[in-house]
């Protein structure tokens, strides 16, 4: 906005031909917008114009057919929708993109609706929907044709906003998570697909969240529900229900620093349904769980990537995870790990503990690591208690082979490593 106003007097003119061209209405009975303004494929430079003189409440109709940006940006204005006429009738394509982070860059925007809209093969983010409130993404799909490391991070990517929801659309090819709401507070994800990302959806360091009638499928891993340290507010009260979380068993082809780091989603394992991750206030409840074929739940503390996860300790990080609650899922899980695992390092450390219950109980004739795994780091590493559940891990799930406390804070001290199936103190009482 400040780099429009230095234009001056010459991009004033510019704009009053760029919408004369268009058609621009004032109707009040347009779902309570009162501009409209409508341009269709070959009009690119004029959208792009048009959307930095923006007024308050407006309607940007984009008619059916390719276009081609390089990224576009709306700032500081309030309810504003962006508008296609179907994800397989407009398609904005950013594959020539030269600049910029994100496809398109949405920052301190009261009242924003993006929908029937598909965005494709951003050089970043596909679309990134920073410091705002009150967002909808509705109907959009974003995509990109490859699914590796070139493909940006996140699809649909709503950031320190509060009061989003993403309902009916569909990620693919991220390298990060397909859809990934951030340091937000108040958020509902319902009704999405994710196919072939690193992750399906991730929700973290967010308050208030439900994530509900989804299904992620054929990524690495389905579903995460992470806090972080050094990020601007702590995350909890998060319930996901009645989602379809299945056959994630594909490779981990997170960007290569992503490996390298601590917290980098490049530790996801491939075969992992749902991970929960230094994350408190987590209800995980009426979901189909099925064929993650490296686990079906992984609860892990902070710890696990980072040994110096307890020097973080702050008012908007705690690493370990407290209140959860897991009831009444359909799990189920393959055969073998998948073949990506094998090669990947947190999927060593899981097949390392399949085997190890197999060789300590020789009844167990050769079962699968367990539908559950949680860590058994606990806040006993912090008060020195003894508590055998002192952070309310609860759970409520029939059938053989549930649970495992892996002991992962002794996981490299062979003599002293003592995973366990045990789970009498974690069931609900």
């Amino acid at each position: 906005m400040e780099k429009f106003r230095s234009y001056g007097a010459s991009i004033v003119a510019v704009l009053l031909v760029a919408i004369s061209s268009c058609n621009t209405a004032t109707e009040k009975s347009n779902s309570g917008y009162t501009n409209t303004l409508s341009f269709s494929p070959g009009e690119e430079s004029k959208i792009s114009e048009a959307l930095l003189s923006l007024k308050d409440s407006s309607v940007v109709e984009l008619k059916a057919g390719n276009y081609k940006f390089d990224n576009l940006s709306i700032a500081q204005l309030k309810h504003i929708m962006l508008k296609g006429e179907g994800p397989d009738k407009t398609i904005l394509d950013f594959s020539s993109q030269t600049q910029g982070g994100e496809g398109i860059r949405v920052t301190d925007v009261t009242g924003f609706n993006i929908e029937d809209i598909k965005l494709q093969n951003a050089k970043g983010d596909l679309i990134k929907v920073t410091k705002s409130r009150d967002v909808v993404f509705r109907n959009v799909h974003a995509v990109w044709d490859k699914s590796d490391s070139s493909s940006g991070g996140y699809a649909l990517y709503p950031v320190m906003c509060k009061n989003v929801l993403l309902e009916n659309c569909y990620v693919q090819g991220s390298s990060d998570a397909g859809i990934y709401v951030g340091q937000t507070d108040s958020a509902v994800v319902r009704n999405c697909k994710g196919f072939r990302n690193v992750a399906g959806c991730e929700i973290e360091n967010t308050t208030n969240a439900e994530v509900y009638g989804n299904e992620f499928w054929g990524n690495c891993a389905g579903f995460l529900v992470f806090d972080l340290p050094t990020l601007s507010k702590r995350g909890g009260h998060v319930k996901a229900h009645d989602n379809n979380i299945h056959d994630n068993n594909e490779r981990n082809f997170a960007k290569a620093g992503s490996f390298g780091t601590t917290w980098g989603v490049g530790n996801a394992a491939p075969g992992s349904g749902v991970i929960i991750l230094a994350a408190s206030d987590i209800e995980l409840y009426n979901n189909q769980i099925v064929n993650n074929n490296s686990g079906a739940i992984l609860l892990a503390s902070g710890l696990v990537t980072d040994d110096s996860a307890l020097n973080k300790i702050n008012d908007n990080y705690f690493p370990i995870s407290k209140n959860i609650f897991i009831h009444d899922n359909t799990l189920q899980m393959g055969d073998a790990f998948p073949a990506p695992a094998l090669e990947h390092h947190m999927g060593k450390m899981l097949v390392g503990i399949e085997q190890a219950l197999n060789m300590m109980d020789t009844t167990r004739k050769n079962k699968r690591i367990p539908l559950i795994l949680y860590d058994g780091i606990s806040t006993n590493i912090i008060t020195g208690g003894q508590s055998a559940n002192p952070d309310s891990l609860c759970i409520k799930q029939t059938g053989d082979n549930v649970f495992v406390n892996a002991d992962m804070l002794h996981i490299q001290d062979q003599k002293n490593w003592k995973p366990n199936i045990v789970i009498d103190p974690f069931v609900c009482k």
